[in-house]
């Protein structure tokens, strides 16, 4: 009998399983590959094993890391690529490897760094779901962790400013969005009637941009454009995960946009109080112990997001 396999990874909202793009990758797989997984909805990388999600837990065996997961499971004669060719094969990586070059950078961009996106939907959101106090701290580590991947593997000449880097991502994204548009053509999937690892790690990517309502949308608009990759969210979506393709109805959206007002609201008032709480530690009056021990209360908001440095 096989070992239970158990995956950490973060939730879901927008009519998604997960809206983190590596769970997204790595769920699919399961779903295409028949893998028996237990999906465990954590929410908050510090309680998972490895400090990071997706992780996958098998007996005392813990992996991180989408390609290193799908390795294990292909390994525990879990594969989607069975049935491809060599050149198939080839394919698969050099695909893959475009969608982390051109398409992961404006991805992070549009939820980490574009500062409209990320303060009114992306760090209410992942709040809301970390418990005090590290919904303060958290977000922010995250939006400055994905910046400085962007300016790692595209901040070097010739483009200087973060405008230009800003702008090349984006030309860069819309122009990968095309090439698999082009190659999924009218097929369902990538390599035809069967989901493969590609189509898994396409979705992980698409799926986030197609669904996730942020006020800031230029690479949703785009995507939207190319209706064979739309529809090729929506039959994973409505297959593998049993999902409706609509989203929220009116009502309900309506309902998710009031919840999401209230969390800003939540998450704006307490980094507020934690910065009073600075500003009076700082004004009061300082006196040396005397008889007692003075017990010193230190409350730390969150660090200043990395928007502020962006151009608009």
């Amino acid at each position: 009998m096989a070992a239970p396999m158990e995956l950490s990874c973060w939730g879901g909202d927008w009519g998604l399983p997960s809206l983190h793009p590596e769970s997204l990758t790595v769920m699919a797989y399961a779903k295409f590959s028949g893998a028996p997984l237990t999906v465990n909805t954590i929410n908050n990388p510090w309680r998972a094993p490895k400090g990071d999600l997706p992780v996958l837990v098998s007996e005392d065996i813990v992996i991180s890391q989408p390609a290193k997961i799908l390795n294990f499971l292909r390994k525990q004669k879990y594969n989607a690529d069975y049935d491809l060719s060599a050149k198939q094969g080839a394919d698969t990586l050099a695909y893959i490897a475009l969608l982390e070059e051109k398409l992961l950078p404006a991805l992070l961009h549009t939820f980490w760094v574009e500062a409209e996106n990320y303060c009114s939907v992306t760090k209410p959101w992942f709040a809301s779901r970390i418990a005090f106090p590290l919904r303060l701290y958290l977000p922010g580590k995250m939006s400055r962790e994905a910046l400085n991947r962007i300016l790692l593997t595209k901040g070097g000449p010739p483009l200087y400013s973060l405008t230009e880097v800003e702008a090349q991502i984006y030309r860069d994204a819309k122009e990968c969005l095309n090439l698999l548009s082009k190659r999924l053509g009218t097929s369902q999937f990538f390599f035809g009637d069967t989901p493969t690892t590609l189509d898994a790690f396409a979705f992980g990517f698409l799926a986030p941009i197609y669904k996730v309502c942020f006020p800031r949308v230029q690479l949703q608009e785009h995507l939207k454009q190319l209706p064979n990759l739309c529809r090729f969210c929506d039959d994973i979506l409505t297959c593998y995960f049993r999902l409706t393709v609509s989203g929220h109805s009116p009502a309900g959206q309506d309902t998710a946009d009031a919840n999401l007002q209230k969390l800003t609201q939540l998450v704006n008032k307490e980094s507020n109080l934690i910065e009073k709480m600075d500003d009076n530690l700082r004004k009061s009056p300082q006196h040396p112990p005397r008889k007692l021990t003075t017990l010193k209360l230190a409350a730390g908001g969150e660090e200043s997001s990395p928007m502020s440095r962006l151009s608009p």
